[in-house]
């Protein structure tokens, strides 16, 4: 076997395990970077990609990582061994790539879904994009207004910081720095706010 990963059709896996156990001693040592969250705009018409790949499931971002590669090197040398069996020669080291990443992503989707259930005491500080929503945040530099998107900082429930770009939410309004506003919608990458200085959006 290990002759078999020293050849060109099997080094993509070789490369790929190799990888895998590198990130595996990451972990084991304690050295993981832990959760990561991805804004989930990649949606198409309520399909999303990274639901599809398993990202978002709360996992920490090596165990993921280290999922797809083992899940990516196992597709890949079954692909080059039963294309051996069969035609007597393997596939060539691409097409086996792009055939055992296809297969790999959708097995690991159901590996890491698994591997979350079997783990209900890990707990997440990571929030998506959209949990902002209905937080104050602070303009940081300069005035808010519409087209005119400020930046601005938001603390979520986990007493994270954000920073974020905002625009008002009216026309009409703006919000100077050092001014507070709730974040009330968002699109793309741009949030819309009221102002505070309303007498009913104003803090206890």
């Amino acid at each position: 076997m290990l002759d078999l990963f020293l050849t060109p059709a099997y080094s993509p896996f070789a490369f790929a395990f190799a990888m895998m156990i590198g990130i595996g001693a990451i972990e084991a040592v304690g050295l993981g970077i832990g959760h990561f969250d991805l804004d989930a705009d990649a949606d198409i018409h309520g399909f999303s990609m990274l639901d599809w790949l398993g990202i978002g499931s709360g996992m920490p971002i090596l165990i993921w990582l280290t999922s797809l590669l083992a899940c990516f090197t196992v597709c890949g040398v079954a692909l080059q061994q039963v294309f051996t069996a069969v035609l007597g020669v393997p596939l060539h080291w691409a097409a086996a790539s792009t055939a055992a990443l296809i297969a790999g992503g959708a097995i690991n989707r159901f590996v890491i879904g698994g591997m979350s259930r079997l783990m209900p005491t890990f707990e997440s500080t990571v929030i998506s994009t959209d949990d902002l929503l209905m937080r104050r945040g602070t303009v940081l530099e300069g005035s808010a207004r519409r087209g005119h998107p400020a930046r601005a900082k938001v603390v979520d429930q986990y007493r994270q910081a954000h920073y974020i770009m905002v625009e008002p939410h009216r026309n009409e309004d703006v919000i100077a720095q050092g001014e507070s506003a709730l974040l009330v919608r968002r699109e793309g990458s741009i949030f819309f706010a009221l102002p505070d200085t309303e007498t009913s959006l104003r803090l206890n």
